[in-house]
């Protein structure tokens, strides 16, 4: 798959793992599909290189969507709290 099929697929894999794990996210929803598109990568290589599938298995898209939540939850985790405004009301 070219880079812009995984940057595509990446896309809708991190709309998913958005969908999956609803909530506020510190960066909002373009941060979240960056991650779910990097999480996708991740996830898909990973797959194909401990040898659980091939390429065009379907079983690739729930990898990669694994992927895109751990990165998705791991970046949760490490940003803290969503920030909700300012307290002051200034």
């Amino acid at each position: 798959m070219s880079i812009l099929g995984w940057i595509l697929f990446g896309l809708v894999v991190g709309v998913v793992a958005k969908l999956l794990m609803p909530g506020r996210d510190p960066g909002g929803m373009i941060v979240t599909i960056l991650l779910g598109i990097g999480g996708a990568l991740v996830g898909g290589f990973l797959g194909r290189m401990l040898g659980w599938y091939e390429e065009a298995d379907p079983v690739g898209f729930l990898m990669a969507v694994m992927g895109a939540i751990l990165v998705v939850f791991v970046f949760r985790k490490l940003s803290g709290p969503p920030r909700v405004g300012l307290k002051d009301g200034s």
